[in-house]
């Protein structure tokens, strides 16, 4: 069964056919912005086997990793969908809240707890991570 999701307004569509390799929150300072002021969670799947319909926006960074990244978003209603590390093009993370069912999204991690704020609520029983931990598969 495929796995689908896609932007508020409905333009960009995506779908994978496989299961997601993991997936994590992360409190780097970048996905603050991207997370308005919280944490993002991120599902890491097999590129080749997610299929985009619809136009997304572009925009590269380099990442606090070090990682140059492809964050793309819908340019009709903004929704921040996917990011993409040049380092590991095999691999494509969708933004959780994306997801048609955000049960999915469930993290497994919690990466870049450094960064968080104070006042950050950080699930206690996930292993966490001060910065970027090693890459998934």
């Amino acid at each position: 069964m495929a796995i689908t999701g896609g932007c508020l307004c409905g333009a960009v569509r995506y779908s994978s056919t496989s299961q997601p390799i993991a997936a994590r929150s992360c409190w780097c300072r970048l996905c603050q912005y991207l997370g308005t002021g919280n944490a993002t969670v991120n599902v890491c799947f097999t590129k080749a086997d997610v299929t985009i319909t619809g136009v997304t926006t572009d925009y590269p960074s380099t990442a606090d990793s070090g990682n140059r990244m492809h964050r793309r978003f819908c340019p009709k209603c903004g929704t921040s969908l996917f990011s993409e590390a040049e380092a590991r093009p095999h691999l494509i993370f969708i933004r959780g809240g994306t997801l048609d069912d955000t049960e999915i999204a469930k993290p497994g991690a919690t990466i870049w707890v450094k960064e968080a704020p104070s006042w950050a609520c950080i699930n206690e029983t996930l292993p966490k991570h001060n910065g970027q931990p090693p890459p998934v598969a």
